[in-house]
C-alpha cells in the first residue's frame, strides 16, 4: 500500500535520451558559463541539444545565449522553446525579463521546474542540459523528483572555499541517487598575455584532488580567459568558435568526456533487471 504522502516517481521525457544537470555548491564559479558552452559544444559535435535554465532566481542563460525572445505558447499550453545557436532553450528570463526579481517559495519553484520539463516541446533530443541554481535546495530536489537524470556535473573553482561547497553538492547528488559524471575546475589559472607566465589566482588542481577523493571522474580544467567572459556577456559563447579555437578547446574536451560518461551511465541504467 502506497504511503499517502509518498512522492510520485520521476517520469522520463518522451524523445529525450539523456538529462544532465550542471550544479555547484556556491554561486560565482562559472556554472552557467560551463553549462552554456558545454551545450553548444555537444551540439557542434553532432548531438541534438536542449538547454533548460533552472536557475529561477538568477537566470543568466538569456544573456549568455544572446536571446530575449518570449517563448510562444501553443495548443494545450505547450511552450515552444527558443531556438538559439542551434539549441532549444527555455528560461524564466524569457518570461520575466529585466531586473525584476522572482520572489517565490518552494511550491512555486517546483511548479516552474515541472512546467519547463513537461510543458515544453523539447522534441527529439540526445541531451537536455539543465543549469541548476547554486546550492542544494528546492530546485535540485524538484528536478530529481520529476525526471530521471542520467547524471550530474559539479563545477568548482580550485579555491578551498569553493571546494568546500562543491563537496556538499557531491554529497547531495549521492543522497538522491544521481550519478556524478564528473567535476569541472573552472578559472583554473590565468596566463599573463605579456610575460606568458601562468598565475594561479584561485589556486589550482583542487577540483582534481576532490574528484579523486570522491572517486568521480575529473572532466577537465578551464583557464581563466577574458574571451570566455566577453563571449558570455555578448551572447556569443566561445564554444561557437569550434574545437580548434584555443579559448573553446577545453569545453570541447569536456564535452567529449561528458558524452563518454553519460553513455556509460545510460547503459548501466538500462542494464538494471527489475524483479516484480
Amino acid at each position: 500500500m502506497a504511503h499517502p504522502h509518498a512522492m510520485p516517481s520521476p517520469v522520463a521525457l518522451p524523445g529525450v535520451s539523456k538529462i544532465v544537470a550542471v550544479g555547484s555548491g556556491k554561486g560565482g564559479v562559472g556554472k552557467t558559463t560551463v553549462a552554456v558552452n558545454l551545450a553548444i559544444a555537444l551540439s557542434k559535435l553532432g548531438q541534438r541539444v536542449g538547454l533548460m535554465d533552472a536557475d529561477v532566481y538568477g537566470p543568466n542563460v538569456p544573456l549568455m545565449m544572446g536571446s530575449s525572445q518570449p517563448p510562444k505558447v501553443g495548443a494545450g499550453n505547450i511552450i515552444e522553446p527558443n531556438l538559439t545557436h542551434g539549441l532549444k532553450t527555455i528560461s524564466i528570463g524569457y518570461i520575466s525579463p529585466g531586473d525584476k526579481p522572482m520572489v517565490m517559495r518552494g511550491p512555486m519553484l517546483h511548479q516552474i521546474i515541472r512546467q519547463f520539463l513537461q510543458q515544453v516541446n523539447w522534441g527529439e533530443l540526445d541531451y537536455l542540459i539543465v543549469d541548476l541554481p547554486p546550492g542544494t535546495g528546492d530546485v535540485a530536489i524538484s528536478l530529481v523528483q520529476t525526471v530521471p537524470l542520467t547524471g550530474a556535473i559539479v563545477v568548482s573553482t580550485p579555491s578551498d572555499v569553493s571546494l568546500e561547497d562543491a563537496r556538499k553538492a557531491l554529497e547531495m547528488f549521492a543522497q538522491v541517487n544521481v550519478e556524478v559524471l564528473g567535476i569541472v575546475e573552472n578559472m583554473s589559472h590565468f596566463t599573463c598575455p605579456h610575460c606568458h607566465h601562468e598565475i594561479d589566482i584561485f589556486s589550482r588542481g583542487g577540483a582534481e584532488r576532490t574528484a579523486k577523493q570522491f572517486n568521480v571522474p575529473f572532466l577537465g580544467a578551464i583557464e581563466l580567459v577574458p574571451a570566455i567572459r566577453e563571449g558570455g556577456d555578448r551572447g556569443l559563447p566561445v564554444a561557437l568558435a569550434g574545437p580548434k579555437s584555443p579559448q573553446a578547446a577545453a569545453f570541447y574536451a569536456i564535452a567529449e568526456r561528458v558524452m563518454e560518461q553519460a553513455e556509460k551511465a545510460a547503459a548501466a541504467a538500462t542494464d538494471v533487471i527489475e524483479i516484480k
